[in-house]
């Protein structure tokens, strides 16, 4: 099977009472990928999935899965959610309550045999890696095989799509990990198309082969994971994938290594193409702004003299906010707790900030 998917959709909503008008228009394509819907709460995520399972109608567009027509404005054809044979992983689970695991596997399997419906079940136990949980219930089980029982569910009748709207969101850290894991060697294994939606940037980077990054209802970008996380094209995307340092500046020229953005009381080079001229907002991922003692001796572009203002320990790392000269606001610098203990810095101390031009990040305003 070939996993293609276009979806070209537009949906309006009207806003009730203060909430404003939300309009979806959503346009991307895939191919053989493991496809991550990407962005906040609201940016219309799930509107897209439940458009492509059929549980929702666009008012107009365009919806293809491996070459069937889903939905198709112009010539009026919706297929049902049945005719489109989707696998659905919800965010609560909704397993059956009453039904054991191997009823819930095997629930999508009407006008099968007997003798069908046990391989199959099998099949998807063994899949899931939940062989022996077959007869218990689902009050029974850890948050974790619930979430292996819904996909086992989801994938029996061999479904043309997978959809999945953020199942992990309620696991902890190790069971998600895991069951990354199973994701991809579930494609890999049946070879279908699957969409995967999340808020979280680290599922998103570690999970997708295409990302594709919806804010208020629009595709802002789409791409693989190391060009939308490390090449943000606008603002909206450079805060959802943690570029947490993001300042305005107005260019100020070029320069030997690259351009130079005028930011108030500091110039910050870049090696990204930018038009002189115009103005731009430039940010930096935490990790990349480096710090040393005060004392160091350190020349080159994008080094300042700072003051620390607070120290955050996050457990495995410590975030540090530093002044920006003159500018009124901080600078945030995450790194982990051994590089901290070597800095020997604390709330008030001096220190030096250093960022690659390389690492400076450039939008358009």
């Amino acid at each position: 099977m070939t996993g293609n998917i276009r979806v070209d959709i537009k949906k309006r909503y009207s806003g009730q009472e203060d909430a404003p008008d939300f309009n979806l228009d959503v346009n991307f394509t895939a191919s053989n990928e493991l496809v991550v819907l990407f962005g906040r709460s609201g940016s219309g995520k799930t509107t897209t999935l439940r458009c492509i399972a059929g549980l929702g109608k666009p008012d107009e567009g365009f919806i293809e899965v491996n070459g069937k027509v889903y939905f198709d404005s112009e010539s009026k054809k919706n297929l049902s959610p049945q005719d489109r044979r989707p696998g659905y992983v919800f965010q609560n689970y909704a397993l059956f309550p009453h039904m054991s695991v191997a009823k819930n596997i095997t629930y999508g399997l009407k006008g099968k045999s007997d003798a069908a419906k046990k391989q199959r079940l099998h099949e998807m136990l063994d899949l899931l890696h939940i062989t022996g949980l077959q007869d218990q219930y689902p009050s029974r089980l850890s948050g974790g095989q619930k979430q292996r029982v819904a996909l086992a569910r989801a994938l029996a009748p061999n479904p043309d799509i997978l959809l999945l709207d953020e199942p992990f969101s309620a696991l902890d850290m190790v069971v998600r990990m895991r069951l990354r894991e199973r994701i991809h060697s579930i494609q890999e294994t049946l070879d279908i198309p699957v969409l995967f939606i999340t808020h979280n940037p680290v599922e998103a980077f570690t999970l997708a082969d295409k990302v594709v990054v919806l804010h208020e209802g629009s595709v802002q970008q789409e791409g693989r994971p190391e060009d939308v996380f490390y090449n943000p094209c606008n603002r909206h995307v450079a805060e959802l994938v943690g570029v947490s340092n993001i300042f305005d500046a107005d260019t100020a020229g070029k320069a030997e290594n690259g351009f130079v953005l005028d930011a108030g009381s500091i110039t910050i080079t870049t090696t990204m193409d930018v038009e002189e001229g115009s103005r731009y907002s430039w940010g930096v991922r935490p990790e990349n702004v480096h710090l040393h003692p005060g004392g160091e001796d350190i020349s080159g572009c994008n080094v300042f003299s700072t003051i620390v203002r607070s120290v955050v320990n996050r457990g495995a790392s410590r975030v540090v906010a530093v002044d920006i000269p003159g500018g009124g606001s901080v600078l945030l610098s995450e790194m982990d707790n051994r590089t901290f203990g070597k800095l020997d810095i604390g709330l008030g101390s001096q220190c030096l900030v250093e960022i690659d031009p390389r690492d400076v990040l450039v939008f358009a305003r």
